[in-house]
């Protein structure tokens, strides 16, 4: 978004509509419970989150501290201390995952689709670390060996987020690709982790979807289409887009105390990138897109 006006405007939107519901769909265990009110309403918490990811910060005390209670204070006039605005964030993770959503883009018959590390604690304090002792684990990239997730991500060719999951370190990349191409039609670019002759079968026979993969030096070469070749070559807009969602949307850092707060950093991180004006695409003028 352009201006923390229009940010606020979207999610206040969004608020309106899904708390009702949200609360009609909660279950009750039939005892009498205080509803107090809070000072900040949910879409203030949550444009307060999604702002921080799309600042120049790279701690959120600072953020909330320099920026939101000094320069906001107009905008946020009911504001609370830090410690107070943390205990607050675990709530939103439901909200600002329906949220994510609804700001999915539309498959246009092109996707790509690629998968990342997101690593919670330096290698050598693995051995000291407990916040994820039971839900992280070790996984190798290209690069080098990490602790954390992996983060599956799909995107449409002008660079719109269309699905994603996040699977322990250790998950084969290939575990998760039926569940998040289903949805999908057309073609999908992928890198060659991804190539499996029972999962691209799999996928044109159940879902009419053709997985793009380049062949691995040890393969026999295959022909292929002039556009599925000028497809595969133009992948690696995936690794600018990932690229941004760590070093712009700070989808990943290790100071994390708390799983919720991990999820919630990496959703407020996507969604900030959502709402990025220019995002990196494929600019196919003239190309032939197949059809819905």
């Amino acid at each position: 978004m352009s201006s923390l006006e229009e940010l606020f405007c979207a999610v206040d939107d969004f608020c309106q509509a899904f708390e009702p519901r949200w609360q009609q769909q909660l279950l009750h265990d039939g005892l009498r419970r205080r509803s107090r009110t809070r000072q900040l309403c949910l879409s203030e918490i949550m444009t307060i989150l999604i702002a921080f990811h799309q600042s120049h910060y790279r701690n959120f005390k600072a953020f909330y501290v320099q920026q939101v209670s000094l320069h906001w204070h107009k905008e946020f006039p009911r504001l609370v201390s830090y410690n107070r605005f943390v205990e607050w964030i675990p709530s939103t993770l439901l909200p600002l995952s329906v949220y994510l959503y609804s700001c999915f883009g539309r498959c246009s018959g092109i996707s790509l689709m690629d998968s990342t590390s997101v690593r919670v604690c330096h290698n050598r304090r693995i051995q000291q670390h407990r916040v994820f002792a039971n839900l992280a684990s070790r996984g190798k990239t290209s690069v080098d060996w990490f602790f954390g997730f992996k983060l599956h991500l799909v995107f449409n060719d002008c660079g719109e987020l269309l699905n994603m999951t996040l699977t322990p370190g250790n998950t084969d990349e290939r575990r998760p690709v039926f569940k998040l191409l289903r949805r999908l039609f057309g073609k999908v670019v992928a890198d060659k982790g991804y190539i499996s002759q029972t999962l691209f079968e799999r996928l044109l026979r159940e879902c009419g979807i053709q997985l793009l993969t380049k062949p691995r030096r040890n393969m026999r070469n295959r022909l292929m289409p002039l556009m599925d070749k000028l497809l595969s070559r133009k992948r690696a807009i995936v690794e600018t887009i990932i690229d941004q969602l760590k070093n712009i949307s700070q989808i990943e850092h290790s100071r994390h105390r708390s799983p919720l707060n991990f999820l919630v950093n990496l959703v407020c991180g996507l969604i900030a990138y959502c709402h990025q004006p220019k995002k990196p695409s494929l600019r196919l003028d003239g190309f032939f897109l197949p059809a819905a």
